[in-house]
């Protein structure tokens, strides 16, 4: 641990989290999610309660994920123009959130750290294994299927910090996106859903820990350049296996301390 003055005021850095807050970004640039679903688990195995990552999450992910849609629009990897189908979907999952976020909030905040924890766990570990078992199964689009799919998204990412872009990301790959175009939009989408988060955060719980905040947001942003130059290069279907098998092991771990501790 570091720290930095700026302007009189001095930040608090961390070098282990800021290469973790950048490692598990790169993951949910390339795939659509991942940065909350890794970090949420790792930060509570290094001691740190919900309360205080989830919200310091979010707004990592607010900076990094209005980034990333720019660059993959500018890249071509999706179409967010004024009037694109890519676009009405990324909002539509945004204004979801809404609903979803404010009851997780509300939810965790009222609720004990074992019950959040032990969720938390079962959540990754089950989306781990959709991530793995879904990839050759297609469905038809549905305007109906993305509004359930944001309710459901914005919950889990208001409550654990991650589970969004993982649900999302599959979800569009079921409804007939392709690949590049589910990661695009799912990042939009969860910067919407994490701007909601936030603010429920401060309005309805408001003491927030802003220990991790510097040191998340740098490590996001950091990871941002890299993540859209590989992009066009990912072999998806490997990097959703890894990410699958590292997100059940990381929700196992936390089920494991959790029983056994």
């Amino acid at each position: 641990m570091f720290t930095i003055d700026i302007g009189g005021l001095e930040i608090g850095i961390s070098i282990t989290i800021v290469l973790l807050a950048f490692i598990c970004e790169l993951i949910n640039s390339l795939l659509g999610g991942g940065h909350g679903t890794l970090m949420t688990p790792l930060l509570i195995l290094l001691g740190y309660t919900p309360l205080s990552i989830v919200p310091a999450v979010l707004l990592a992910e607010i900076v990094s994920g209005f980034l990333v849609s720019v660059a993959h629009h500018k890249y071509g990897n999706v179409n967010f123009r004024m009037d694109s189908n890519h676009l009405n979907v990324a909002l539509v999952l945004g204004v979801c959130s809404v609903i979803g976020v404010v009851i997780a909030v509300v939810t965790a905040i009222n609720i004990s750290t074992y019950i959040l924890e032990m969720y938390i766990g079962i959540l990754l570990t089950a989306v781990g294994i959709i991530m793995i078992t879904s990839m050759k199964i297609k469905s038809t689009f549905s305007w109906r299927k993305v509004l359930a799919l944001g309710i459901f998204a914005s919950f889990n990412k208001g409550i654990s910090g991650g589970g969004y872009g993982p649900i999302i990301t599959v979800g569009q790959l079921l409804t007939g996106f392709n690949s590049k175009e589910s990661v695009s939009i799912s990042s939009l989408a969860k910067s919407i859903t994490c701007v909601v988060g936030f603010i429920a955060y401060i309005l309805l719980y408001r003491n927030i820990d802003t220990v991790l905040l510097p040191s998340l947001v740098m490590g996001s942003i950091f990871s941002v350049p890299i993540s859209v130059f590989v992009v066009k290069r990912l072999h998806e279907k490997k990097l959703r296996i890894l990410i699958g098998a590292v997100t059940i092991i990381l929700g196992s771990s936390t089920l494991i301390r959790l029983l056994l501790f």
